[in-house]
């Protein structure tokens, strides 16, 4: 019979546990990390196995997470319609793991997802919820919400049919549908910038500061325009100070890869870090990836420079 008792407190403790790890390693959290756990009433917990569907031996029936890892074999994606759409394990519905994510949408059971931007690196999202089920796709729905749309009731105010999860399912879906969205996009900045950076072997194509730290991935068109989609040869590994450079047209780069300072501020007269960390860069050639495939589009970077001698043109 299954213990919704039981089933609420192992997730609230591995709520708080991630809580706790994503305040010591950040966003991002190493999958070493996750295979150990947490410690529950003299039981280890990992949370996450070689499977992508995860139920811990301390929870009978319904998994404790959902893992989509980088390069994996499943093809799991947000949809146009924001959603994340979650591929069955195998093809067989009735596979014990498919049955259980259709247990947790059935009795709205909050799971974790892991998100895989690098081997070894994962982002955790906590609750989601599995919102619907296609067999004939293979593919559960699966919305995001936020911890403080949920509460634990008191042990004495449960009865034995009680929702554990106080949730109010009416009121639900226009919320999740927005944090849903939100949270795509998040994910794949991430991403865009883990590909990124990868691609210039984690150092600024300026400068060439290799401080993972002090690195951003800059779009070469804002992505906020249609052109500016999160694809690496829309992207270049900057250091924080050149990407607000080029972002505020105190640099551009030629179709040839040649950087040019804008003529203003090469006319200025200022301390070190003007005379060496951008004029300096006048005439030099950036960092290309070595993949051709990865460097900047030529038609993008044409773009782009179009708009800076606009600006040098009119400072």
């Amino acid at each position: 019979m299954f213990d919704r008792t039981h089933d609420t407190r192992v997730r609230a403790a591995a709520f708080a546990w991630l809580d706790e790890q994503t305040a010591l390693y950040g966003e991002e959290l190493p999958r070493s990390v996750l295979q150990q756990g947490f410690i529950f009433e003299g039981n280890r917990v990992p949370l996450v196995s070689p499977q992508g569907i995860f139920r811990p031996a301390i929870l009978r029936e319904v998994p404790l997470s959902i893992t989509t890892a980088p390069n994996g074999p499943y093809n799991d994606t947000f949809s146009n319609d924001n959603f994340l759409h979650y591929r069955y394990r195998g093809t067989d519905p009735k596979h014990p793991d498919n049955s259980g994510l259709r247990t947790a949408m059935q009795l709205r059971i909050p799971l974790i997802y892991f998100y895989g931007v690098a081997p070894g690196r994962y982002i955790p999202i906590w609750p989601v919820f599995i919102a619907a089920d296609d067999p004939a796709a293979l593919t559960f729905t699966v919305t995001v919400d936020e911890m403080q749309y949920l509460s634990f009731p008191e042990q004495n105010a449960i009865g034995d049919h009680g929702d554990y999860w106080l949730t109010g399912e009416d009121t639900d879906t226009p919320r999740r549908v927005y944090i849903t969205a939100a949270t795509r996009i998040r994910l794949h900045q991430r991403t865009f910038r883990e590909r990124v950076l990868a691609a210039y072997k984690r150092q600024c194509a300026f400068c060439r500061l290799r401080h993972e730290e002090l690195l951003d991935a800059a779009h070469i068109i804002p992505d906020s325009e249609p052109a500016g989609e999160p694809v690496i040869s829309n992207g270049m590994a900057l250091c924080h100070l050149h990407h607000t450079a080029f972002d505020k047209n105190f640099i551009g780069v030629r179709p040839d890869y040649v950087i040019e300072v804008r003529q203003d501020i090469l006319n200025e007269s200022d301390g070190p870090t003007l005379r060496f960390a951008i004029q300096g860069l006048h005439e030099t050639k950036i960092l290309v990836p070595e993949n051709r495939l990865l460097r900047p589009n030529p038609e993008l970077i044409r773009m782009r420079y179009d708009r800076f001698r606009r600006s040098d043109q009119s400072a």
